[in-house]
């Protein structure tokens, strides 16, 4: 007697079609077209042979930035965060979430707090697209105003995900533009669209373009009235002003380069940090420090505003499911690090993209960089020839290039971002600037 018929004899059944006398006849189909079934061996071979023709940025130069990019990750890390304390607890909401996660996430909220220079930090949210539809409905709630400005530079998904989270409160998303010397925000552009219904403003620093805005530090001032939010690299806060100490009300940003592998995109760490007298419009959850029965140092879920826990009318946001493995990432990296550790990293940073755009420049044909304010790890290149045809001649020297604009900033055409960071030796930047010499 064969399985299948044991199995249908167990259910009482005479033929396999019984199984579906519920599903109309309309939507059968007569069976899937699968290849025969194989050994686990041989599948492996299969993918195997599939993944060899992937360029990883283990195995060769990757220039692609914008929020995801390639750091060195301690070994330290992963063997940290891969202990089954932290790596295969249930999703830590719930009440019998243990002291030692709560612990870690506490410590996570201290360490973005100094970095950010604000009071109150969540724990956390997916991304930085997600914090910054978090932050524009946040500003909404703090002034019942409708007008959030956003910088025309900026990335499409962060746009994307943005427009998704206004459509509830009905917000009106306003783009300001960008100096085309510098590649900062235009701040006579900036003053015309701010008028009293503007909820909040939002900048990054360092921007799309890989510019630190210098004038990001003055706009609390210019715009009293409304919320300023701040979008960050949490590795250039190594060096730069916490944006806390100049006036913002909501921080947001990438924690990917804080110890998280890039991982074809995902998952990112959304980190999301605000004053404190703005706690209670915050999205997510906060954990606090308390005492026990016996009087011991302890931790718990101080705030909950999720519409899984309160009264819907009274939820701050209902899709603010936490990043909470990436957070403990995130400490474990800084924690090795160090304050000194974290300076030097963004220095690094800098010096990388200095030295890269500098001699980019030095090819006949392309200018580098485009803008003239101060750069982090990346920087904008026009290019000879098409960017996407640039990057498909790259692969074929084993370089994973940068990333075209025009998808971005329309108007940005035969332009593309390079990012470049702590993981590109002189050699492998050399690799590419003689790759570029050729393929143009």
């Amino acid at each position: 007697m064969s399985q299948e018929t044991e199995m249908l004899a167990a259910l009482g059944l005479s033929s396999l079609d019984e199984l579906f006398t519920d599903v109309p006849e309309a939507v059968r189909i007569d069976g899937l077209r699968l290849p025969p079934g194989r050994s686990e061996l041989e599948v492996i071979r299969d993918i195997k042979t599939i993944l060899a023709k992937n360029l990883t940025a283990d195995d060769h130069p990757c220039f692609l930035g914008a929020g995801v990019s390639h750091h060195f990750i301690p070994a330290a890390v992963r063997s940290i965060v891969g202990r089954s304390e932290f790596l295969t607890s249930y999703t830590p909401y719930q009440p019998e979430i243990s002291q030692g996660m709560l612990q870690a996430l506490f410590e996570y909220q201290s360490y973005i707090a100094e970095l950010t220079g604000l009071d109150a930090v969540n724990s956390s949210n997916y991304d930085a697209s997600t914090a910054l539809g978090e932050a524009a409905t946040m500003c909404f709630r703090l002034n019942e105003k409708r007008r959030f400005l956003i910088p025309e530079a900026l990335s499409w998904e962060k746009k994307s995900v943005l427009n998704n989270y206004v459509l509830g409160p009905k917000l009106e998303i306003v783009e300001y533009g960008y100096d085309p010397n510098t590649g900062e925000l235009d701040l006579e552009d900036l003053r015309s669209k701010v008028d009293p219904d503007t909820c909040g403003v939002y900048v990054e620093v360092p921007n799309l373009f890989g510019v630190m805005d210098s004038q990001a530090p003055f706009l609390k001032k210019e715009f009293p009235e409304a919320a300023l939010v701040v979008g960050v690299d949490p590795i250039s806060l190594g060096i730069l002003k916490a944006p806390g100490d100049y006036g913002a009300d909501i921080v947001i940003g990438e924690g990917q380069s804080l110890g998280i592998d890039m991982n074809f995109g995902g998952p990112l760490l959304g980190i999301f940090a605000c004053r404190q007298e703005h706690v209670r419009k915050m999205p997510g959850r906060v954990i606090g420090m308390t005492r026990d029965a016996n009087g011991e140092r302890a931790f718990c879920m101080t705030l909950q505003t999720r519409e899984q826990h309160i009264r819907r009318s009274k939820a701050t946001s209902n899709i603010c499911t936490n990043e909470a493995l990436m957070a403990v990432t995130a400490i474990v990296y800084l924690s090795l690090l160090g304050k000194e550790g974290l300076e030097g990293l963004a220095k690094v940073n800098v010096a990388r993209a200095k030295r890269l755009m500098t001699l980019i420049g030095e090819i006949e044909g392309f200018t580098s960089p485009v803008f003239e304010g101060s750069h982090f790890n990346e920087f904008v290149v026009r290019t000879p020839m098409r960017p996407e045809k640039l990057n498909r001649l790259l692969l074929k020297h084993g370089i994973i290039g940068g990333l075209p604009l025009a998808a971005h900033v329309p108007r940005m055409d035969h332009h593309m971002l390079f990012a470049t960071t702590e993981m590109h030796s002189d050699a492998d930047q050399d690799a590419l600037l003689r790759a570029l010499k050729e393929v143009v």
